[in-house]
């Protein structure tokens, strides 16, 4: 049995050698495909990753001209004129490169352009800028936070049903991870008492003592509100 058993394995072995022998052409290109797509793979990593660095840092720039920028945004002295119009040019300059960028650098180039409206009180430029920086920080931490920013420039602005959309929208997708998010219920309850909706403000302070009951703040004012209500 042994012997046959040798014999057994002597066959499978000739056979699998002249299987590599009659295909061996087919199974080099394979494995240069193979390897051609891995190095491909590590380049584009490695590229990827150098454009990504390069655009947070073009980004940080950005912040920094900000910074040195932002006490001449809101300034009526004359002579500080030419600040701000470097302001404008900032603006300009952050507008090019988020045409181009994407990710988190484009998320964040966004929010420097929605502050710099914000602090222009141009809340429909504002409430662009931050939708643009939820969408391009799609998935990510950073969208429930520009949802958030978003609806409180609606909110500047008198746009409440649309507020109390946007902050749904947070509550849909970000209740259990978003750190805010109770008080972003809060802030349903609270826009729908003032657009005059009773029914539908205690329905969001009730849903918001239901699901965040230790909430030292929020749950304690939905409560208070609720009081006042019924």
């Amino acid at each position: 049995m042994a012997l046959n058993h040798d014999k057994n394995d002597f066959s499978f072995n000739d056979k699998l050698n002249d299987f590599l022998q009659k295909n061996r052409k087919g199974m080099v290109v394979c494995l240069a495909l193979i390897l051609a797509a891995v190095a491909v793979f590590v380049v584009f990593s490695a590229v990827t990753e150098n454009t990504n660095e390069k655009a947070l840092s073009k980004v940080e720039d950005f912040i920094r001209r900000y910074e040195a920028l932002r006490i001449f945004i809101t300034s009526e002295n004359p002579e500080d004129a030419a600040k701000k119009a470097d302001v404008e040019t900032l603006i300009q300059d952050l507008a090019a490169f988020e045409s181009r960028a994407t990710g988190y650098a484009a998320a964040r180039a966004y929010a420097l352009s929605a502050g710099i409206y914000g602090d222009q009180k141009n809340w429909a430029e504002a409430e662009k800028a931050w939708l643009d920086a939820a969408k391009a920080g799609a998935k990510t931490y950073f969208e429930p936070i520009a949802l958030f920013n978003a609806a409180s420039t609606m909110e500047e602005q008198g746009n409440l049903a649309a507020a109390v959309e946007t902050y749904n929208q947070i509550l849909r997708s970000f209740s259990d991870t978003f750190p805010q998010a109770a008080r972003v219920q809060f802030a349903v309850g609270r826009l729908q008492e003032e657009q005059g909706s009773k029914d539908a403000a205690l329905e969001a302070y009730k849903a918001l003592i239901g699901k965040w009951p230790s909430d030292p703040v929020w749950s304690n004012l939905a409560h208070d509100r609720i009081l006042v209500l019924e």
